[in-house]
């Protein structure tokens, strides 16, 4: 049996300038110097509002999906 966490929460306080593709680097490369493995997704924020992948602004954080 492995022990798991699942994480429901928000990063703040990332350089401006950091792309999302630099985050999940960062992210997963932390993740797996502890020999652990990452399933899930990850959105990007700017200003409450969800980035879509096209780089435009999506719903609100707030907003009902």
């Amino acid at each position: 049996m492995k022990k798991e966490f699942e994480i429901t929460g928000c990063i703040s306080g990332v350089p401006d300038d950091m792309s999302c593709d630099e985050f999940i680097d960062i992210f997963i490369e932390f993740v797996e110097s502890k020999n652990w493995l990452f399933g899930g997704g990850i959105n990007e924020i700017i200003d409450g509002y969800y980035i879509n992948e096209d780089g435009t602004k999506g719903k609100h954080v707030f907003d009902d999906k």
